[in-house]
């Protein structure tokens, strides 16, 4: 029936577009170090892995070598510009919003991750201001969930290696009403390779076995004109078994958040999450190869959320203002046996909570061919509850520490400018500063990676971070960017693992570790082929006095000096993708007292593409094709390798 004109609406109705994402970039990117990575450089990615993708930009680098089926969970510290030296994160990771790194370790689950999953990747590299910028002193990973227009109905794929090991994953992605849902899984498993070389093997060796699976269900819908609400789930499990017979590791995890996004003239963006997470490892002596310790359980749980606001002020600025707050609480329970008799030696467990506060104001202000911007962070921070607790294996306590609570506040700041005196040519320059709270791990729990043991420290202090960088960005259109980055950034009381005695180490903070040196990125579409390339040039030091002095002038542990990375890849036409990628990771030291070396590694890898018929395509992967020996440990000549070659075979479907 005709609609009568007294009913007619005024005005046609807007279509309601949800995206699922963030709010937009403001303006202030283009006065930063930025690289993002697409959809497809995610998906075609060698290893199928997200560290992998992330290794597309040169100066990313986990703690060790090893990726996340072969390396300790506890490990996967995350970090840019060569600022690491332990194995926390000093890089923020963030999944639509939320931060990923575990609330005791600091390290992030990877393997957790999907590339599959993701719309994109986007890396700032140098510290930030912002929402949840606590904790990102050498840079940030924003990664995006993908849309169900990304998605397609129905897609998945199904492979199986060389060595037997097989990858399953799939997702469904519905359109419901003006929304879309969701639901995703992937299931790794496999016997691994012998990370000992043949000349140390022994009949306790084993190969590196793992088997992890992950399921994530999300939502958008529209709740009013122009605001959105997402929710998102996310369980997983990772199992790994390092080196030794019984040497196994087990991590789990189940995260939730909701999201509310409004687009209208007065944007916000708030969000609320939760994180249950639990660890545990058995650790095997490397000279008896029976069980030293038994690390059964390290509950922890992270609540937080932010609340950020973009009034509409005009005149050329975008303003941010907004608050966020983390909470992160965990405890480990550990038993130690004799390396002799096997017998159990002690009980032990520790733990304590952190928690951050902070408010944060950005201004970015467009003046013409200038972009100028502005923002300060003042955080109130608490680290308390802290504790450790030995005792008998009968239950007698033998040390029982109860730590002072302490807090305080820090204020870091972030400005930049960008120019473009030409439409092809940006010239930008920007500071920063910013700082990361100590981990409950660092702050309370000692370790041993057999056969060095490292100590807590519950008196570590604030790292704190200033750092500048100036850069050019030449895109003479939207399929050529190149650009080029001088920084120089310093992380005063740096925490580090200090030697103290032969086998012993302690965490510190050193007076300071300084990074200075260049990176660049090129981007060059050109028909069918694309160039993605990336190079890292650091000179890393350490500045170290007091006890920590025989450190002062070395390179930090774990660190390269150049890291690169090469993608050419070639698409006829739909559906048809080749991709090579040659990496180079520079001589790095094991140790901060650069005794034991890590040799540089050259590796190839290749990923092909090829469709069959409307629906399916054919996935070839290779893993380091010229078989490099990559050492990812080195203590007095006992080494671990990663990944040897490795080829793939798998079948990719997607239903739109």
């Amino acid at each position: 029936m005709a609609q009568s004109a007294d009913s007619a609406p005024d005005h046609p109705q807007e279509p309601i577009v949800v995206t699922g994402r963030g709010l937009d970039q403001t303006p202030a990117v283009v006065a930063y170090d930025i690289r993002t990575l697409d959809r497809t450089a995610l998906l075609s990615a060698v290893s199928g892995r997200i560290e992998d993708a992330l290794s597309g930009v040169a100066g990313f680098q986990q703690f060790r070598r090893s990726d996340s089926r072969s390396a300790n969970p506890s490990a996967q510290g995350v970090t840019l510009r060569a600022l690491g030296g332990n194995a926390t994160s000093r890089t923020a990771v963030l999944l639509d919003g939320v931060p990923m790194a575990d609330p005791f370790f600091g390290f992030v689950p990877l393997s957790a991750i999907a590339p599959e999953r993701l719309a994109s990747a986007r890396v700032t590299r140098g510290g930030g201001a912002g929402a949840f910028a606590a904790g990102a002193v050498a840079g940030t990973i924003d990664l995006t969930s993908a849309s169900a227009a990304d998605l397609g109905l129905l897609s998945g794929e199904a492979s199986v290696n060389d060595r037997g090991e097989t990858t399953l994953s799939g997702t469904i992605a519905s359109k419901l009403g003006e929304g879309f849902a969701e639901a995703s899984g992937r299931w790794d498993r496999g016997r691994g390779f012998q990370t000992n070389p043949l000349a140390q093997r022994i009949p306790a060796s084993v190969p590196a076995a793992y088997q992890s699976w992950s399921a994530g269900l999300r939502g958008v819908a529209p709740i009013a004109p122009g605001i959105e609400l997402q929710a998102r789930g996310l369980a997983f499990q990772d199992d790994r078994t390092l080196r030794f017979a019984g040497a196994d590791a087990h991590s789990q995890g189940e995260d939730a958040s909701l999201r509310v996004v409004g687009r209208g003239p007065w944007q916000f963006d708030a969000l609320g999450y939760v994180q249950a997470r639990d660890f545990a490892a058995v650790t095997i002596s490397s000279t008896t190869f029976r069980k030293t310790l038994d690390e059964y359980r390290t509950p922890s749980t992270g609540v937080g959320g932010k609340l950020e606001l973009r009034p509409p002020v005009g005149g050329g600025h975008v303003l941010r203002v907004g608050a966020d707050v983390r909470v992160g609480i965990g405890q480990t329970a550990e038993t130690g046996f004799s390396a002799t008799t096997g017998a159990a030696t002690f009980l032990r467990k520790s733990g304590g909570r952190n928690s951050d506060a902070g408010v944060f104001v950005d201004d970015d202000w467009t003046l013409g061919a200038l972009t100028l911007t502005a923002g300060v962070r003042a955080d109130r921070w608490s680290i308390a509850d802290g504790f450790f607790e030995q005792a008998t294996p009968a239950g007698t306590i033998t040390t029982s520490n109860r730590f002072a609570s302490r807090n305080g506040w820090e204020t870091t700041l972030r400005g930049g400018a960008a120019w473009q005196p030409l439409p092809v040519l940006t010239v930008r320059a920007a500071g920063y500063s910013g700082f990361r709270l100590p981990t409950l791990n660092e702050l309370y729990r000692p370790f041993t990676v057999p056969p060095v043991t490292t100590q807590a420290n519950a008196a570590l202090i604030n790292e704190r971070l200033e750092g500048f960088e100036v850069g050019l960005d030449f895109a003479p259109d939207s399929n050529v960017r190149l650009s080029a980055t001088a920084f120089a950034d310093r992380i005063a009381h740096a925490i580090a693992n200090v030697t103290i005695a032969t086998n012993l180490r302690q965490r510190f903070n050193v007076d300071a570790i300084r990074a200075r040196g260049l990176e660049f990125d090129a981007h060059v579409q050109r028909g069918p082929f694309r160039f993605e390339g990336s190079l890292a040039l650091t000179d890393a030091r350490v500045r170290a006095s007091g006890s920590a002095t025989p450190l002062n002038g070395l390179r930090p542990a774990q660190t390269p000096k150049i890291s690169a990375s090469g993608t050419l890849g070639w698409s006829p036409s739909p559906g048809f993708d080749l991709a090579v990628t040659l990496r180079h990771t520079g001589a790095q030291f094991e140790d901060d007292l650069q005794t034991d070396m890590l040799a540089p590694a050259t590796t190839l890898g290749a990923f092909v593409s090829v469709p069959i018929g409307r629906v399916f395509s054919l996935v070839l992967r290779g893993e380091n094709l010229t078989d490099t020996a990559i050492v990812t440990r080195n203590v007095a000549g006992s080494i671990d390798l990663g990944t040897p070659r490795t080829l793939w075979v798998g079948v990719r479907v997607k239903i739109r």
